[in-house]
């Protein structure tokens, strides 16, 4: 692992970005975000998750009116995404978004991007510049032909200036491609001259596994390297997924640390038990635990144990029976219809224990 570079510090509420601070980990709800109530339980949910910023989208006046019905009932801070409009960026922040991200290549020139400004400065909102390859603005696209990196840290550098300029500097950028060479070489090369906070992501990634492929090695290429403070994992799915991708990317770089580490055997001849229900059920489990534990659930009792020395707590199964082993040495054998209500058991008594 590279050290992290320092990047400037903003605040998004309550939540660092930046200046040394936790990567932080983002999501996007895809609710109506009219429809309060909704939008409400989903943030919720991903809240639950370890979700730490959310980001809805603000297609209309009556979505931009909305958010300060969602703020009251949330805890996390929230962003309202906006596109094309700048009049919707400014009554985002006036009914209480305390951040907005914005594409320069659409939002109407410098006139308007100077009204976004005024607002967030009047309103304490940090701006996330959200440069993407599909919407760069048309004369960097028509001098580089296609939406190469440099085209995209061009976008990026230009907004940067333009805000500058007005005196606004509480931002955070991105360079967003469905592309992962492209998404690497654009952070790689921003980050050589900006040193505003970066935000992460790969756009368009696709589903759970091409979505979670994608973004796990574009951004834990970029991690490794040092860069980024905040992310996004973007999959075509529940968002709560989203989270729980971030965080065992984070968790493979040793940059965060939260809840349960599942780790299990790919089976081979020697297993005898059902472990890919065994495994599911306690993955789906050990969901609502936030304290980190290292857990295994092996197939074979001749190996399992050892493999999984250094978890806490893991159970292998064959012959009927399932033997539960703590520090990789046995603790205790039960019968196999038990062993998923016993194991789970077992782990709840460990948490309990390390939350005191």
């Amino acid at each position: 692992m590279q050290a992290r570079k320092i990047t400037r510090q903003i605040r998004v509420g309550p939540v660092p970005v930046g200046g040394g601070a936790a990567v932080a980990v983002q999501s996007m709800t895809n609710t109506d975000t009219r429809d309060v109530e909704a939008t409400v339980a989903q943030v919720r949910r991903l809240d639950e998750a370890g979700c730490e910023i959310i980001r809805v989208a603000v297609l209309d006046l009556e979505a931009a009116r909305a958010i300060r019905a969602i703020r009251d009932q949330i805890a996390i801070p929230l962003i309202a995404d906006i596109h094309f409009d700048h009049r919707l960026a400014v009554a985002a922040m006036e009914h209480g978004a305390q951040g907005i991200r914005i594409n320069p290549g659409n939002i109407g020139g410098k006139a308007k991007l100077a009204r976004v400004a005024a607002a967030a400065q009047a309103h304490a909102v940090a701006i996330r510049v959200g440069v993407n390859a599909g919407s760069l603005e048309k004369d960097i696209l028509a001098r580089h032909g296609h939406p190469v990196p440099a085209a995209l840290v061009e976008s990026a550098l230009r907004n940067i200036a333009l805000l500058e300029e007005l005196g606004f500097h509480e931002l955070k950028i991105s360079l967003k491609s469905s592309d992962v060479l492209t998404t690497i070489a654009a952070y790689r090369q921003l980050s050589a001259v900006c040193d505003y906070p970066l935000h992460l992501g790969v756009t368009e990634a696709g589903g759970l596994i091409a979505g979670t492929v994608k973004s796990s090695v574009a951004l834990g290429i970029l991690l490794f390297e040092g860069i980024g403070d905040t992310l996004r994992i973007s999959l075509t799915r529940d968002p709560v997924e989203e989270i729980r991708v971030a965080y065992e990317l984070l968790r493979s770089l040793r940059l965060r640390q939260r809840g349960p580490e599942l780790i299990s055997c790919p089976t081979c001849g020697r297993c005898q038990v059902n472990l890919f229900s065994l495994a599911e059920e306690v993955e789906r489990y050990i969901q609502k635990i936030a304290t980190p534990l290292k857990i295994a659930v092996m197939g074979c009792v001749v190996n399992g144990p050892g493999e999984a020395r250094e978890a806490d707590i893991g159970v292998a199964g064959g012959n009927g029976v399932g033997i539960i082993f703590k520090k990789g040495k046995v603790f205790k054998k039960v019968p196999e219809a038990q062993v998923l209500e016993v194991f789970l058991a077992e782990i709840d008594k460990m948490t309990q224990k390390l939350e005191r």
